[in-house]
């Protein structure tokens, strides 16, 4: 079975502590986690495809609270929206770029997904509440089996990141840890 790690917003204004958003303080190992499966699945040889979110400098379309939050963030061509040095895409590697909660929405994932003849997804990255979990539920409505490497996603409160990884666990995917994921 092919599989794919699909790695969500590893940027700098989402994971770095001196970024906006904060989104890692709820795993303070999450870049060390996210480190160990994006290297563990290069040396197998398996793909990675790297999800950003960007917004322009006049900020996303704020039709639901969680992306008011975001105003100032992640603005495209900006440090913010940089990939994390430590967690940035190989070089050759696909990149997508989405601005909505859900990364397949509007963005070319589909697409890099179906040319790596994906059956698997390993989802990880941030916010586990947010685009961790609803990614993972549009991908197991398109027919991948899904797993959630757990201690490599976060969100800023530990409680959403908990009960998020509660409601994927026997419904929605496999959740895992990155041990676990790269062991399989």
């Amino acid at each position: 079975m092919a599989t794919v790690v699909v790695a969500l917003h590893y940027q700098n204004d989402v994971v770095h502590p001196d970024g906006r958003l904060g989104a890692s303080r709820g795993n303070p190992a999450l870049v060390a986690n996210a480190g160990r499966l994006l290297a563990g699945a290069r040396s197998a040889g398996v793909p990675v495809v790297s999800v950003r979110i960007a917004f322009p400098a006049s900020g996303p379309r704020a039709n639901a609270p969680i992306f008011a939050a975001a105003v100032g963030a992640v603005v495209e061509g900006t440090w913010g929206a940089e990939f994390l040095g430590e967690l940035a895409p190989a070089d050759g590697e696909p990149v997508v770029t989405h601005s909505r909660v859900n990364a397949f929405y509007e963005s070319g994932l589909a697409e890099a997904l179906l040319r790596l003849r994906a059956e698997r997804l390993v989802v990880a990255g941030v916010a586990t509440h947010s685009s961790v979990e609803h990614t993972a539920r549009h991908a197991t409505d398109m027919g991948y089996e899904v797993v959630v490497a757990a201690d490599a996603c976060a969100s800023a409160d530990p409680e959403l990141h908990a009960a998020a990884l509660r409601v994927l666990g026997p419904h929605v995917a496999c959740v895992t840890t990155v041990d676990e994921a790269l062991g399989a």
